[in-house]
């Protein structure tokens, strides 16, 4: 009965930074890695990162790699989503996920799903 809460969603210039959150509730959290997908206007959903929850091990998609950052606080059931140097290409609605189980490496497949949250950057 896991519960996923997005937040920190909004709108910002190109060339500017936000800071996503995520908050898992719903008794003890014992999954095994939590991430982040991304749906834009009209495009399909693509997975933009992901983060194993006991050993930090993070895997990103090549479009965002080197510039956002996603973090772990396990005392809060809580992953971030640090984003930088926002492309207008970066617009859509972002979706927590976390999977209850190890599935493959690199991979989310979403066991649990937050009701999103909106991105928008303007150039």
């Amino acid at each position: 009965q896991v519960q996923l809460a997005e937040s920190g969603g909004g709108l910002v210039q190109a060339g500017g930074s936000l800071r996503l959150s995520c908050a898992a509730s719903g008794g003890t959290f014992s999954g095994y890695a939590m991430g982040w997908f991304r749906q834009a206007p009209g495009k399909e959903r693509e997975f933009v990162a992901r983060i194993t929850w006991s050993g930090g091990i993070t895997y990103y998609a090549d479009s965002v790699k080197g510039r956002f950052t996603i973090s772990r606080d396990n005392a809060k059931n809580t992953v971030y989503l640090e984003m930088s140097s926002l492309k207008p290409e970066d617009t859509a609605v972002y979706y927590c996920a976390a999977d209850s189980a190890f599935y493959r490496r690199n991979y989310l497949r979403g066991d649990y799903w937050g009701q999103g949250t909106q991105v928008t950057v303007s150039s």
